[in-house]
């Protein structure tokens, strides 16, 4: 397994993330996955046996019990572990069990250390933005827990740009600690943070996570064009692809892309596309999940090659995003 530098943290994290989304299966993430204790088991021992070091969670992920099932399954390796957890953004009408401010993040980091069962969290995110509280207030809890020992480093998950920079620069302005990766949707069909994400992070220092490098399975290849909509995946139909929206015609092109170089590679459909978010500027490790034995022994075979320059070109060709301004003046074939 291939290492990489988190950032300038000075910690070497694998190329790929283990994702816990598929453990529990409570709630809507029935459809993620539903490995109970000895499935998740066995994924994350398959895990460490890769060489994989790095392990994300989330506070509300199967409401919790993927937190459990996962601190279970990685025992007494808790020390060989670098692992992630969110705290959940969003807050219940006429409740105070979630958002951003400074009594759930307390508690939920709380929670989730017993749920894991660790008195540390590598790396805490915030999983999204809270419009009802200061970017202050958020900053600076999560700063306390640093200071705290409960937390080591802190991250945020589905920013924009200038959600961003407006958190790094109150750091900068307190003296407080900044965040240290961006959890980010990153595929083939989902490159929207080259935009104004990437940009902002290479200047800053902060890491890349890719998380749904698939497309929530929509880049393995099981959808094709003028096939039935296969059984039992996580997206049931394209009315129902919610965060994974796509173009169908779009995405049917760079599916035979990715079956071309797979054939040209011997190597699997699900594999190239992994393999093509390791090459981007900016991304320090992929975030995948597996829901059986067979999908994890796929995915950790991506790390047994490396995609040359001109298959990532050509993978760039047919899944450009369209151009938009401010972003296209970058573009050196722009007329602006």
């Amino acid at each position: 397994m291939r290492m990489r530098w988190l950032g300038k943290t000075g910690l070497q994290v694998s190329e790929l993330c283990l994702g816990t989304a598929t453990f529990g299966g409570r709630g809507k993430f029935k459809f993620s996955g539903e490995l109970d204790q000895k499935g998740a088991n066995q994924i994350v021992d398959m895990a460490f046996d890769a060489g994989i070091n790095f392990f994300n969670t989330a506070e509300v992920y199967s409401d919790g019990l993927a937190e459990e099932i996962f601190g279970k399954a990685i025992g007494g390796r808790r020390k060989d572990a670098i692992v992630i957890t969110k705290v959940n953004q969003r807050a219940s009408i006429g409740k105070n069990d979630g958002g951003l401010s400074r009594k759930h993040i307390m508690e939920a980091c709380e929670a989730s250390l017993q749920r894991i069962g660790t008195d540390y969290i590598d790396i805490y995110e915030l999983h999204g933005v809270d419009p009802n509280t200061s970017y202050e207030d958020t900053m600076r809890a999560m700063d306390d827990l640093v200071s705290q020992g409960k937390v080591r480093y802190i991250g945020c998950s589905n920013f924009a740009g200038w959600q961003l920079m407006k958190c790094m620069a109150i750091s900068e302005k307190y003296g407080w600690n900044k965040f240290i990766t961006l959890e980010s949707m990153y595929s083939l069909a989902a490159r929207g943070l080259e935009y104004e994400l990437v940009p902002a992070c290479l200047d800053q220092g902060v890491a890349i996570l890719a998380y749904s490098p698939l497309h929530a399975g929509l880049l393995t290849g099981k959808y094709r064009k003028d096939k039935p909509w296969p059984v039992g995946t996580r997206i049931r139909s394209q009315e129902e692809s919610g965060a994974w929206s796509f173009d169908p015609e779009k995405l049917y092109i760079i599916i035979d892309e990715l079956d071309h170089i797979a054939k040209e590679r011997n190597v699997s459909i699900p594999q190239v596309a992994l393999n093509y978010v390791l090459q981007k500027p900016g991304v320090c490790s992929i975030i995948f999940a597996a829901r059986n034995i067979q999908q994890m022994e796929e995915n950790l075979k991506t790390v047994e090659w490396q995609m040359t320059s001109e298959e990532v070109a050509q993978l760039d060709e047919v899944s450009n995003p369209e151009h938009m301004y401010p972003s296209d003046i970058r573009d050196p074939d722009s007329k602006i």
